[in-house]
């Protein structure tokens, strides 16, 4: 038996002169919470699609629960649950009658779909509005009625693309929860769901159990989030004061400063290893002889998001690393 629920080797996928996915491998398993990071374009919904059978690839093989994708997509299908970007609910049904019909495309028998569409809503905290119209629910009701939607079948697999993006942080936080209690208390006759969700947000990454940074069509790191942050211990200053513009122009120039970032009110310059703390005193003494100010500058833990520029930075196109690190940036403000 395949330890792994979801398999994927060499999987590319082009569209004329595009190449949208190259050779990307997944091994994802049970009860496991995967995410592919990346900004947009970087192929993260075109690999989604083609999990679930709705693209064929250009090259490569996947499995989902034991099934060949390429040569047995209905069985495939059956297996999983998908959150599109573009969800489309239908707004003049009710919140169960939507549910229904995405119950009953499935072949689920009113005897199934009823208790399970019951269930499903306690679970999203949407039980006491099953008889209010799709169109009159909030932005993160509509989520959660998305969810619910793709649970209706009980999935082995739940592919969720994107779905936070243009909800407010609470929201955000409301439907994460869910994931992860979906994940930790699977049903007691399940070997557990496994969920591969999409996201441009580093806060959401870290609370997967595996990464994928994608970019270019590429996994270009794969790995937990603790031992991707581990790369950079100990090489990350936070440094805050003003005026930013000129604490960054100085910090560029000293010799083992190799990345300066704005986060927020704050900058992170990342230095070679093992030269914190001469950066420090160095930068302590350039900051004061040009009548800068430094309110704080240490040694801080790294993020995500200073593994995914250092990453970047080793890729050929760099004008779109500095747009992808504009894009993150915009992506954490919400958070």
């Amino acid at each position: 038996m395949n330890e792994y629920l979801v398999s994927a080797k060499n999987l590319h996928k082009k569209f004329n002169d595009t190449h949208a996915v190259n050779d990307v491998a997944l091994n994802i398993k049970a009860g496991e919470i995967y995410g592919l990071v990346g900004s947009d374009g970087a192929g993260k919904t075109t690999t989604m699609r083609m999990l679930v059978g709705a693209l064929a690839p250009t090259a490569g093989s996947i499995n989902v629960c034991g099934y060949d994708v390429l040569k047995q997509v209905e069985n495939a299908r059956a297996q999983i649950g998908y959150l599109s970007q573009r969800f489309s609910l239908y707004e003049d049904l009710t919140v169960l009658e939507n549910i229904r019909f995405f119950a009953e495309i499935r072949g689920l028998s009113s005897s199934a779909w009823l208790p399970r569409s019951l269930e499903i809503l306690e679970f999203v905290g949407l039980e006491k509005f099953k008889d209010r119209r799709a169109g009159q629910l909030s932005g993160g009701m509509k989520q959660k009625l998305g969810l619910a939607s793709a649970l209706v079948t009980r999935p082995r697999l739940l592919l969720l693309d994107e779905p936070t993006t243009g909800v407010d942080p609470v929201t955000r936080q409301d439907f994460w929860q869910l994931v992860i209690k979906l994940v930790a208390s699977p049903a007691p006759d399940s070997e557990g769901v496994s969920v591969i969700i999409s996201t441009p947000y580093m806060d959401e990454a870290s609370r997967c159990h595996r990464v994928g940074f994608m970019k270019a069509g590429k996994i270009i790191a794969e790995d937990t989030p603790s031992n991707l942050r581990s790369r950079l211990n100990d090489c990350i200053l936070e440094l805050r004061g003003e005026p930013l513009r000129e604490l960054k122009n100085i910090s560029t120039q000293d010799q083992d400063v190799e990345e300066v970032a704005a986060f927020g009110d704050k900058l992170h310059l990342r230095v070679k290893s093992g030269s914190a703390q001469a950066v420090i005193t160095r930068l302590q003494k350039q900051i004061k002889a040009q009548n800068a100010n430094a309110h704080n500058l240490r040694v801080v833990p790294p993020t995500l998001e200073d593994i995914f520029i250092l990453l970047t930075e080793s890729t050929e196109n760099v004008p779109q690393v500095e747009s992808t690190h504009q894009a993150l940036q915009e992506n954490l403000r919400d958070g």
